[in-house]
């Protein structure tokens, strides 16, 4: 038996497990899809009993969606962090160039592409070639430094 046989005994089972715990079809799918492809990888699942390769699909397809919720809190946590209006803090272009000449070029670099371009993390670390997780620390000590900045000045 290879994991396509496998799967095509398990196939109704596996998307109606993956429908029970998922938000919408499509993230149902690529549950069910990331579990096939993990089993490609797993050289003893096709020895083990019928009821053990029904539960290792559905621990697989659980642990998945629980990793990507993570995630996805994760990302939202940073990204609410990251949710900075520096038009709001400076009311002209001119109080905005001085408010970002306190950055180095590359930092200022960063958030002009997530606040004026409204690039995401990841399509600023694709243009960089650096990690999206290293755009995200990068502009978070930014509007950091902004902040402490912005508040020197009111005082």
């Amino acid at each position: 038996m290879e994991v396509s046989d496998l799967y095509e005994k398990l196939k109704d089972d596996l998307h109606r497990f993956a429908r029970s715990i998922a938000r919408h079809e499509q993230e149902a799918n690529d549950l069910v899809q990331d579990a096939v492809l993990k089993a490609l990888r797993e050289e003893q699942l096709l020895t083990l009993p019928d009821y053990k390769q029904r539960a290792w699909f559905f621990r697989v397809m659980k642990n998945k969606m629980i990793d990507e919720r993570r995630k996805e809190k994760w990302l939202t946590e940073w990204e609410d962090d990251l949710d900075f209006s520096i038009r709001e803090a400076a009311h002209s272009h001119q109080e905005i160039t001085e408010l970002l000449s306190c950055l180095p070029q590359e930092i200022s670099d960063l958030i002009f592409k997530r606040y004026w371009l409204g690039l995401s993390s990841q399509e600023i670390g694709s243009q960089l070639g650096i990690p999206a997780a290293t755009v995200r620390y990068k502009l978070h000590l930014a509007i950091k430094k902004l902040r402490t900045v912005l508040e020197e000045e009111k005082q």
